[in-house]
């Protein structure tokens, strides 16, 4: 462990870990949800006679709606799609992922969220959701954890992941931080690649269906197999990161 946290600050030309805030992804870590998004967009584009791959969107996970129904047209039609079609399928997509959604929280999420408050670190959420109820829901599972001032939604970025404009948006509403006052806790292969462009330290929580190899790609320093696994090691990784130098 602190190996991967010393490599991390020399690949990065730092000197050492400053930490103030933890950036969390939402869908896959906080809450059990992307089975249902898998569901409602594979449907989706069934109904419309358009194909796609196994698992194709836990890879997509993160981008912004209309980048991922723009790969599903060109693949298909050759072309983008028209923006009163991508609100119509977009509309459809959400109405069915209401209808599939759980809304079961992520074993461990809670345990996680707990115990970075209680280290007087900032939790941040970077989020490609553009739900219009998705404050209010996260105040009930997640009580007092996050605020409008620390949540990056699909409406604060013109550049979805894997672009890092989010987390780069989400370091400044961390309190203007640099990229080694935080460490980003996600779990698709997008995101991931977002908050290694973005130059922040990434740990992986393999909630889904692709492999390990897939979020080390990506760029993770670290995959764990569960927010549960996660919450049992994060405390070291966070006394670390108060140790270890370049």
């Amino acid at each position: 462990m602190k190996e991967i946290l010393i490599d991390y600050l020399q690949r990065n030309r730092l000197h050492r870990f400053d930490l103030k805030a933890v950036i969390f992804d939402m869908d896959g870590v906080l809450y059990d949800s992307m089975p249902a998004h898998d569901r409602s967009w594979q449907q989706t584009m069934d109904e419309l006679g358009l194909t796609h791959e196994p698992n194709e969107f836990y890879l997509h996970e993160g981008r912004i709606g209309k980048a991922t129904i723009d790969i599903i047209f060109q693949r298909n039609l050759k072309r983008d799609a028209a923006e009163e079609e991508e609100k119509r399928i977009y509309a459809r997509k959400s109405e069915l992922f209401q209808e599939y959604n759980s809304g079961d929280t992520m074993p461990g999420s809670k345990e996680v969220l707990e115990y970075v408050q209680r280290m007087k670190l900032t939790p941040v959420l970077v989020t490609g959701s553009g739900q219009p109820s998705l404050l209010e829901r996260l105040d009930h599972h997640f009580t007092g954890c996050f605020t409008p001032e620390t949540m990056v939604t699909a409406f604060d970025v013109v550049n979805g992941k894997p672009d890092p404009e989010p987390f780069v948006k989400g370091l400044q509403k961390g309190g203007e931080l640099q990229p080694h006052q935080a460490i980003v806790i996600e779990n698709a292969p997008l995101g991931i690649e977002a908050a290694v462009g973005a130059g922040i330290f990434t740990i992986a929580v393999n909630t889904g269906p692709l492999p390990d190899n897939i979020l080390y790609q990506a760029g993770a320093s670290l995959v764990f197999d569960s927010m549960h696994e996660l919450s049992e090691v994060l405390p070291e990784i966070i006394r670390l990161t108060g140790e270890v130098t370049a």
